[in-house]
């Protein structure tokens, strides 16, 4: 384990506790060990930990994948947010020749915990200005790994959030998605449409009005939240 990582895994053990973690090993069904340490914490421990550390691509991945993956034999929780944090940190030095590194992480996590920020807050941007992420997401979209078809969503959440982003394709995703009977699928497309509905609600509407009947009550209770009160009622009637 190289020094920074070492830095990086103390200080996370120094924040832990042991009730916090046996808790959020609980919340999270989580199969993997815990430090006990926030949220907060781990990024205020990963900022330090990057301050003045002027770390190189190369390097920024392989700190990366030492704390996502050792100890080998158990990996932990905070240890693997951490290594999403720093790469959300150095997403300027990233592109889509990552996405095997990437993809690896999402297919390890088997948690929204690490798979939103991973796919919500790493993904999206990258996708949005690094055009070979085109066919990353499509072949996502259609995997048999619910967690990567929920990244192939909320890739986009970002971007079309802020009024920008490619509705077309995310809905064409979520439009194949609607039926599915797993939460975390129904949840992402609701989300999604959700915050692109609070700058472009009648976008929003003009979707899911016809697609009202095969959009679950998950979807439908998310997508309609900002809409107008005539818009829900007129959503909510169509199922």
């Amino acid at each position: 384990m190289s020094p920074l990582a070492e830095v990086v895994d103390r200080k996370l053990r120094e924040r832990g506790t042991r009730e916090r973690a046996q808790k959020e090993k609980s919340y999270l069904k989580s199969e993997i060990d815990h430090y006990g340490a926030s949220v907060p914490d781990t990024r205020s421990v990963v900022r330090a930990a990057l301050r003045g550390a002027d770390l190189r691509h190369d390097e920024a991945i392989d700190l990366a994948r030492q704390l996502w993956t050792e100890p080998s034999d158990n990996p932990v929780h905070e240890r693997r947010l951490a290594a999403t944090m720093m790469l959300i940190h150095m997403q300027d030095h990233l592109g889509a020749s990552d996405t095997q590194v990437i993809e690896g992480f999402l297919r390890e996590a088997r948690t929204w915990a690490l798979v939103d920020p991973l796919a919500g807050d790493l993904v999206g941007p990258l996708s949005e200005r690094d055009p070979g992420f085109d066919p990353v997401l499509e072949r996502w979209a259609v995997d048999d790994d619910f967690w990567i078809r929920r990244s192939a969503l909320l890739a986009h959440l970002r971007p079309l959030r802020t009024g920008r982003g490619d509705f077309d394709r995310f809905t064409r995703f979520a439009d194949e998605m609607l039926r599915e009977k797993e939460f975390f699928i129904r949840k992402a497309i609701g989300w999604v449409l959700r915050d692109t509905a609070k700058k472009r609600p009648d976008l929003v509407f003009d979707w899911i009005l016809p697609r009202a009947h095969r959009a679950s009550g998950v979807t439908i209770r998310e997508a309609v939240k900002p809409l107008s009160q005539e818009q829900r009622d007129a959503v909510l009637a169509a199922r």
